[in-house]
């Protein structure tokens, strides 16, 4: 009798085993999860998310979108780039964030996915090039479907993060296209950041974005380089915050030290916290503030 249990009990694991395999299979390719979607909206705005076919990337890309439910025929609104964070999404700022409200005020936020990109092309990988995808695809793209504000004037680029990062790059290396850059928390120091054996995996990815320490492609990332370049009276208005308990406290110390000396216009802000959205949510509401000095209300040419 046990060894007819005994041969059941091995059965029931094959079977067990064979259609985990199955499983496996049968999703390979596909996420394990869809992420929880749970933006915090208000009665003034509405949320549309579009599918965008991206030659850069070679893939379809999903970008989110909240605006004001009521728009004035043939006005135009700033637009406000929001690009999340490492291991994030582009639910991520309306899901863990209350900006919608400031869509209710007369602002298009747009919510692009970036994946764990820096928002850069990668040096290692052509199908990841989303400087390229953001800068030549995205932009025009809202521009044909909204109702958004055709020029530098009326355009903004914001970040936490990795997001953060991505903002000051662009603001530097794409001037022309922003009158306004906010970075909450930014991952400057990630191009040159050193080798560390306790963190050899990130080191590897980050390699594999920017290229070897000392390339042409580091160098073209490093936002304390690429600063040393630019010009301060052509370069967007920028609003730094760091928290006051964050590992990246000091890189955004330095970099805002370095635009001092050079006459950039900025601002650095710090805040009680660590590297999270409670020091990053209480950041927000000064950017938009200061975003709001230098951004245009919306515009309606026939007034």
């Amino acid at each position: 009798m046990p060894r007819r249990v005994e041969a059941c009990s091995r059965w029931s694991a094959t079977i067990a085993l064979s259609c985990a395999v199955l499983l496996i299979l049968g999703c390979r390719g596909k996420p394990a999860f869809e992420p929880l979607d749970h933006p915090r909206l208000n009665s003034g705005v509405t949320m549309v998310d579009v599918n965008l076919h991206s030659a850069a990337l070679e893939r379809d890309v999903v970008y989110r979108v909240i605006l004001p439910k009521a728009i004035a025929q043939d006005t135009k609104l700033p637009v406000v780039y929001l690009l999340h964070g490492g291991g994030g999404g582009y639910r991520d700022w309306s899901n863990d964030s209350d900006v919608a409200q400031y869509a209710a005020g007369g602002l298009i936020l747009v919510m692009p996915e970036g994946a764990s990109s820096y928002w850069v092309n990668s040096a290692t990988k052509p199908k990841d090039r989303y400087e390229d995808f953001l800068v030549q695809e995205l932009i025009p793209d809202v521009q044909r479907r909204f109702p958004a504000i055709a020029d530098r004037s009326g355009r903004a680029v914001v970040g936490v993060s990795m997001g953060g990062y991505g903002a000051v790059k662009l603001a530097l290396t794409h001037p022309d296209l922003f009158v306004f850059a906010g970075a909450i928390s930014a991952a400057l120091d990630v191009p040159s950041r050193p080798f560390s054996i306790h963190r050899i995996g990130q080191w590897e990815r980050f390699r594999s974005i920017f290229g070897p320490i000392g390339s042409a492609s580091e160098r073209a990332g490093d936002p304390y380089l690429l600063e040393k370049t630019a010009d301060p009276a052509q370069t967007p208005y920028l609003y730094l915050g760091a928290g006051e308990q964050e590992a990246l406290l000091g890189a955004n110390r330095k970099f805002a030290s370095d635009l001092a000396k050079r006459g950039f216009r900025y601002e650095f802000h710090t805040a009680p916290g660590g590297h999270d959205w409670n020091q990053w949510n209480a950041q927000i509401p000064g950017l938009f503030r200061s975003l709001a000095q230098h951004v245009p209300a919306a515009v309606n040419p026939r007034k």
